[in-house]
């Protein structure tokens, strides 16, 4: 469609709208000029706002902004704006803000259960008539972690059992299989449960594999989170390598406590010589302050005797 087929097509519409506005706002044929503009501008208006309808992608945690731009609002006076998110009203703008035609919304912070809600910007008119600037859908989205994958260790007959974990992302991601890389598990092998938490409404991912495969293949656990376009995988290579992990596992923990006793010695040891210099230095208190006593009382004494004999004075006879 060329400019002057899309500008008509516009027109029509336009005018289309404006008939209805005008039979619903003033069915008498004498409709006052400031009317005549106001539901004008407003099915217009309302019709633009029709066409730039989108999604904002908004991230749990973080803020967002809910974009609105409208330049041609700068000449026309006595109306109001107001974001509401479904029927409430969240946010209003005086027309003296608006001139500058940024309309958009800061929201601080997002959660999953703001997911698929629309917010909308309304024009309102002094006669409380409105019509819709922009409508922004808000879509929510949360990365989930590094898939955990482990090998249980009772066995199902000769059929060996993977679990893989992943959590706190959203929406409910796509949990994929893999055998050496790129056999997918058979039907009917895949057990896969999520469990949205009530209080954020993230989700935790667990899977379960069971198959019967040979113990130099590999099993990868894949999850894929499409709003945030991210692509989380884990690989266990050889089923023989499960117990080896599991040893490590044990060495680091008898490591970690070996460690902390020895830390728990070396504070034990460092109290112990603190408590002791502190005897030490308080023994050696007690003597400097016994020592003085007694040289004080010595000087008291010669002081004293000297008082109580005084030396002869010479005399000339």
């Amino acid at each position: 469609m060329d400019q002057s087929s899309l500008f008509s097509f516009k027109r029509r519409k336009t005018l289309n709208c404006f008939r209805v506005s005008r039979a619903q706002i003033c069915p008498q044929r004498e409709m006052p000029v400031v009317l005549w503009r106001t539901g004008l501008l407003l099915c217009f208006l309302g019709f633009c706002g029709c066409l730039e309808e989108e999604c904002v992608l908004g991230i749990v945690g973080r803020p967002v902004s809910l974009s609105c731009f409208y330049n041609e609002l700068s000449t026309f006076n006595n109306f109001s704006f107001e974001w509401r998110r479904g029927d409430s009203v969240v946010f209003r703008i005086s027309a003296e803000a608006a001139l500058a035609g940024d309309l958009s919304l800061e929201l601080p912070i997002v959660d999953a259960k703001e997911h698929n809600v629309n917010y909308s910007l309304l024009i309102i008119s002094e006669g409380n008539h409105s019509a819709p600037l922009c409508t922004v859908c808000l879509r929510i989205a949360a990365s989930f972690s590094s898939p955990l994958l482990q090998r249980e260790e009772e066995s199902q007959g000769d059929k060996e059992v993977f679990v893989c974990h992943s959590g706190g992302g959203f929406p409910e991601p796509a949990v994929d299989w893999l055998i050496n890389d790129s056999e997918e598990p058979p039907e009917g092998s895949v057990r896969t449960l999520a469990a949205s938490l009530p209080d954020s409404h993230l989700y935790n991912i667990t899977s379960h594999l069971t198959i019967n495969i040979p113990k130099d293949s590999s099993v990868s656990c894949i999850i894929k989170n499409l709003s945030m376009n991210e692509t989380f995988a884990s690989t266990s290579y050889g089923v023989q390598d499960s117990p080896v992990v599991t040893q490590a596992s044990d060495g680091v923990w008898m490591f970690s406590t070996a460690l902390s006793v020895v830390v728990g010695l070396m504070v034990l040891a460092g109290i112990a010589y603190q408590i002791r210099l502190d005897r030490i230095n308080k023994r050696k208190e007690q003597e400097f302050q016994q020592a003085n006593r007694g040289h004080r009382r010595r000087n008291r004494d010669t002081e004293e005797t000297e008082a109580m004999n005084p030396e002869p004075q010479d005399t000339s006879v």
